[in-house]
């Protein structure tokens, strides 16, 4: 009995200990730094948020494109050898080794023209300006999950995905998050 109460007076004690330790620290700090005060806050750093699918930039350019064009892997191809590109500035790169005519874009302002894409699905929400979404690769990973075949099918399970990455993230975790029961049923949680 004796001995448990020296323990708990000690660590009362150390507790005070620290306590006024941290609060001579902060008085210190306030009166090297008047400008420093026990109830301001360090201001932190705001983040600014992207605008969430679906609602774009109303100042953003909005591109609707052929879903022939959205899933085309190599859209700029060579006249000469017919090798394809999936940009414009690659063509005109390689159109340099065939000695023709070619020109590089330049930006001429600092400030990059933001663009929105609409599906090209009638029916979708997204077909809509208003509902357009932000960048060239969310709008073909829409296209695809949403109204796209499926041509991706996990090994395990039997699963089937339209984007590669989806399958991908999947096959990952497939199977690894079993719970069995003593009755030898699975349950995935």
């Amino acid at each position: 009995m004796f001995p448990t109460a020296i323990s708990n007076n000690s660590t009362s004690l150390s507790e005070e200990a620290s306590v006024s330790s941290s609060t001579r620290l902060l008085q210190d700090l306030t009166t090297l730094n008047p400008l420093v005060s026990t109830t301001q806050q360090i201001p932190q750093k705001i983040k600014k948020k992207r605008n969430l699918p679906g609602n774009p930039d109303p100042d953003a350019e909005v591109i609707a494109l052929s879903p022939k064009t959205l899933l085309a892997t190599n859209r700029f191809v060579c006249e000469i050898c017919n090798k394809g590109f999936q940009r414009d500035q690659n063509l005109q790169l390689h159109r340099r080794g065939h000695n023709l005519p070619w020109k590089l874009k330049q930006r001429t302002s600092k400030e990059i023209k933001k663009k929105a894409y609409v599906c090209p699905e009638p029916t979708c929400v997204h077909h809509h300006p208003s509902r357009a979404l932000g960048d060239l690769t969310g709008i073909k990973k829409h296209f695809c999950r949403k109204h796209g075949e499926k041509k991706w099918k996990c090994e395990k399970c039997s699963k089937i995905y339209a984007v590669q990455s989806d399958w991908k993230a999947h096959s990952k975790t497939c199977g690894t998050r079993e719970y069995r029961c003593d009755c030898g049923t699975l349950f995935s949680r």
